[in-house]
């Protein structure tokens, strides 16, 4: 079975069958839910708190992916950075609140990652993010360069524009969380 060639514009499958895969896997999906041991349930809690996360949010992803999220790549944007990189008191706590997962940011000039990291915020890495000018394969390096070896499908993108969930998009992430819902219970 290959892939939809060029010019394909993502519509729906055209093969036959599509309707039985559909609901077979709608039909697998529910099934297993109900059976979903508690202790599995407990664990994932645990986990989306861990991350920050509701548990809906946490679910949700992981239920699109089929893996754990291993790590939480910011915008310079959801982390409000000021101009001398520094992420402000409140959101700064969530960041260093994170456990059991990468936090990586990309940042737009003047800032640079380097000032980023030396503010020493709880990050774990930063690169430079894609602008508007970079094509989409330029935006995909640039979001897979700052990754280095952690999995894509397993990193969220928590960002604040259109722009920066493309990089969710072209990266082949997990998912993509605004800003206003990872750090909501802030009041600014």
């Amino acid at each position: 079975m290959t892939g939809p060639g060029v010019g394909h514009n993502g519509g729906p499958t055209l093969e036959r069958g599509r309707g039985w895969r559909r609901y077979a896997w709608k039909r697998a999906r529910a099934d297993l839910l109900p059976t979903l041991p508690l202790e599995v349930a407990r664990r994932r809690v645990k986990r989306a708190r861990e991350l920050g996360l509701n548990y809906k949010a946490y679910a949700g992803i992981r239920a699109a992916t089929g893996r754990d999220i291993v790590a939480l790549l910011f915008s310079d944007n959801a982390l409000r950075l000021t101009r001398d990189a520094r992420i402000p008191i409140e959101r700064a706590e969530v960041v260093q609140s994170v456990r059991s997962a990468d936090r990586i940011a990309l940042v737009h000039a003047p800032l640079t990652p380097d000032m980023v990291l030396n503010a020493n915020q709880g990050l774990d890495r930063a690169g430079s993010a894609p602008s508007i000018s970079h094509s989409w394969g330029e935006t995909r390096q640039r979001v897979l360069n700052v990754l280095e070896k952690t999995p894509a499908d397993g990193v969220l993108v928590i960002g604040e524009t259109r722009l920066e969930r493309e990089w969710f998009e072209a990266g082949g992430l997990a998912g993509y969380l605004t800003a206003d819902r990872f750090f909501g219970r802030l009041s600014g």
